[in-house]
């Protein structure tokens, strides 16, 4: 799992955060009732596989998991993570 120890929660932005040596990386999201809608995650070029935008969707996974809501992962990063791990699948809104 990555570590998501240096994520930080901005929920009046409604954005994840990070920072790296090359910069901020963010995933925004927006609240829609019981669901969290996934909108996009971006990190610095340089600071590309190092699992920061890995991260961040498990930062706002958790959230979401911890908070009884439904993702709708309409970034593509974070629903090819979901795909990618399953233990997620749960949380997608149908």
């Amino acid at each position: 799992m990555p570590d998501t120890s240096t994520v930080t929660h901005d929920s009046v932005n409604q954005r994840f955060e990070v920072r790296t040596a090359a910069g901020p990386g963010e995933l925004t999201y927006r609240e829609h009732g019981p669901a969290l809608e996934i909108l996009h995650t971006e990190v610095p070029e340089e600071a590309e596989g190092q699992g920061h935008a890995a991260a961040l969707a498990v930062a706002a996974l958790e959230y979401a998991r911890s908070a009884g809501k439904q993702v709708i992962p309409s970034c593509a990063f974070v629903a090819g993570y979901i795909r990618r791990h399953p233990e997620y699948a749960d949380l997608v809104s149908r």
